[in-house]
């Protein structure tokens, strides 16, 4: 008999305790408007928008380090936006048969992989929150953008301009996006708070507008201009 009251007792208590927050997905849709770049115009290609959440009344929880690849391959970085979390770790492997040197010294954490020949590779660890704009020393036209963000809730969209961000728990999250032929200004303009509820949230088309974006060329890694048609087996060390 006590061990009967004791046992019902146990099932009231387990009973009574409140059940933990199911984390849901928060997806959603981006477009990009008055765009030049061809992509977006005739292919209506919208990918590369970065989308993350940062909690409002909490901090964020302990970021897992990860790896992921930014492969060299055809004279292009692939993919060419790359998001993660603080303290994770990007490789830079070279797929082309000249060498490279994936370098940043803009916004974000400055590194230099120096060069390296075709079939190895090269990792860099970022270690700060920001947006790092990666770029290769011999091959101007190489660029690729890698987004380091202070919360484990993100997503880079897909071509169709979708995205999920998987295993958000409910609250309030403020909402941040990036796109790198974007104002900062527009982009600021986005910003909004949402709240997740536990089923999780589709979010309404997000429109992020190119208005206002002018290209431009960038220096190499010594702030000066790149050659004009630059020979990738006129350095030291390329291949005959």
């Amino acid at each position: 008999m006590i061990w009967r009251l004791v046992i019902s007792f146990s099932l009231l208590l387990s009973l009574a305790q409140p059940r933990p927050a199911r984390a849901a997905a928060v997806k959603g849709e981006v477009e990009l408007a008055n765009s030049k770049d061809g992509a977006a115009r005739r292919r209506k290609d919208y990918s590369g928008v970065v989308i993350w959440l940062e909690p409002v009344d909490r901090p964020a929880p302990a970021l897992v380090p990860k790896r992921e690849k930014m492969i060299q391959r055809d004279k292009r970085f692939i993919p060419h936006v790359v998001a993660i979390s603080v303290g994770s770790s990007v490789d830079f492997p070279n797929d082309d048969l000249v060498y490279h040197n994936a370098f940043s010294n803009f916004s974000g954490q400055a590194f230099d992989l120096g060069l390296y020949p075709p079939g190895t590779s090269k990792p860099i660890l970022l270690k700060r929150p920001g947006i790092v704009r990666v770029f290769c020393n011999i091959h101007p036209t190489m660029s690729a953008i890698i987004a380091v963000v202070d919360t484990p809730w993100f997503a880079v969209t897909e071509a169709t301009g979708r995205f999920s961000i998987a295993n958000v728990p409910p609250g309030r999250y403020n909402l941040h996006i990036y796109h790198e032929r974007a104002l900062e200004d527009n982009l600021h303009f986005l910003e909004h708070e949402v709240t997740v509820p536990e089923g999780g949230l589709t979010l309404p088309l997000i429109s992020v507008t190119e208005t206002g974006f002018i290209p431009a060329p960038h220096p190499n890694k010594y702030g000066k201009e790149y050659p004009p048609a630059p020979n990738s087996a006129s350095y030291p060390g390329a291949p005959k």
